[in-house]
């Protein structure tokens, strides 16, 4: 049995309050199942976090809210990463939901364009100087 404890009269320190939830951070955060659907297959798009998606068709009014944000983001391409940070929610959450629109073709996804795939700007000169003097 062990004796017990004595209580202090005057704390060392005040406890700390509660910090002010920052925008777009929640205090309860909702199950991300919840947020990112059931999923009937458990089937996921071959995604990257560079992966760039853009909107194909504005929101349908069946549309979910994180599903109608992130159309309203696409107009532009964006990468996976960048919706994932603006969404504020996790890569595996992005994941099912860009599946889910990209079943539905209500988005676009490629990958993007490496830049040692694009010619040199010389060799273009080149070729375009070499047309002209035919």
């Amino acid at each position: 049995m062990t004796p017990p404890r004595r209580q202090r009269r005057y704390p060392a320190h005040e406890p700390t309050p509660p910090r002010p939830a920052r925008q777009g951070e929640e205090r309860n955060p909702e199950r991300l199942y919840v947020v990112a659907g059931a999923g009937e297959d458990g089937a996921r798009a071959a995604l990257d976090l560079v992966t760039l998606v853009v909107a194909r068709a504005e929101p349908p009014p069946s549309a979910t809210p994180e599903q109608a944000a992130l159309l309203r983001l696409c107009t532009a391409p964006l990468s996976v990463a960048e919706l994932s940070a603006y969404l504020n929610l996790p890569f595996s959450a992005m994941t099912v939901l860009i599946t889910e629109l990209l079943t539905a073709e209500l988005v676009q996804a490629r990958a993007p364009i490496v830049r040692q795939a694009v010619p040199d700007r010389s060799l273009l000169e080149a070729v375009m100087h070499g047309l002209q003097r035919l």
